[in-house]
């Protein structure tokens, strides 16, 4: 009987040391797959980015705090940027530079104390260089049809250089002074006295109240202009321009005779005072 006791003790102590060796085993495979865990977390992000496509954002996700993006690839075009303001149109036109305009005139000329009046339309060409915000220096050609009384037919033809003050953004004022001319093709008036087979040499008439038939000569000419421009785009403008012209003619009229000491041609001569005004439609370019 008491050898049954010690054989119980004797199993019970065994079964004693197992157990704890066990738990020992257990808890020792507990804090092994633990560890393994932990490390696999740490190790996740570090694949996910090797596994993420090239120019791809990557989200890292730590235990705590706002998830956080890398940064984008380099080949991405970044932010949008705002070009720069360009100029306006007449901030343009106000640049020094070259100009060049054509057009068209209607006007009329009078003529003081005896020439004809007449009246005039055709084109003119305009081109010169803006100085600054504030001065231009231009030059303009006429070339224009002249009708009048008595069957009056004949070209005026007039060029001159012209300062020109631009005193707002649309209005320009311009002062010029050059030479004109007049063509005439023929006329009905009269012939005046003296008679050109009666001359031995060239005759000046003191006046023109007895206008030759006709008038083929150049002289003076002076203007005045006011211009109101509006531009159409960086590079055209268009407007309207009126015009106070003057021009002082010296016609000449050939008799078809020669001075028998000198042999110079004989010519009868007449100064045309004429003054006027004209509507002008320009176009101008830079």
């Amino acid at each position: 009987m008491g050898y049954h006791c010690h054989d119980a003790r004797v199993v019970d102590g065994g079964l004693s040391d197992h157990t704890m060796k066990l738990r020992q085993i257990l808890f020792a495979s507990v804090l092994a797959a633990t560890e393994f865990v932990a490390g696999s977390a740490r190790a996740a992000p570090a694949a996910t980015t090797a596994l993420a496509p090239p120019g791809a954002a990557t989200a890292l996700a730590p235990a705590s705090g706002p998830t956080v993006f890398a940064s984008p690839a380099a080949d991405d075009d970044g932010p949008p940027r705002m070009s720069l303001p360009t100029e306006s149109d007449r901030a343009v036109w106000k640049k020094p530079g070259f100009r060049f305009g054509l057009g068209v005139i209607y006007g009329r000329f009078f003529g003081i104390n005896g020439p004809p009046n007449v009246q005039l339309i055709g084109p003119t060409i305009r081109l010169g260089i803006r100085l600054d915000e504030r001065w231009s220096l231009m030059g303009s050609f006429q070339y224009l049809y002249e009708t009048g009384a008595s069957g009056l037919r004949g070209l005026r033809y007039a060029g001159s250089i012209e300062p020109t003050w631009h005193a707002t953004e649309h209005l320009n004022l311009g002062v010029g002074i050059g030479f004109g001319g007049l063509v005439e093709t023929g006329s009905s008036r009269r012939n005046p006295p003296p008679d050109p087979t009666t001359l031995e040499t060239s005759y000046t008439f003191p006046d023109a109240r007895t206008p030759l038939p006709a008038c083929d000569g150049v002289g003076v000419a002076g203007l005045l202009r006011a211009e109101w421009l509006y531009v159409l785009g960086p590079r055209s403008s268009t407007g309207l321009a009126l015009e106070a012209d003057g021009q002082w003619t010296g016609c000449v009229d050939d008799t078809g005779r020669t001075e028998p000491d000198t042999a110079q041609p004989i010519v009868r001569r007449q100064w045309w005072p004429h003054f006027g005004g004209s509507l002008a439609w320009v176009i101008l370019w830079r």
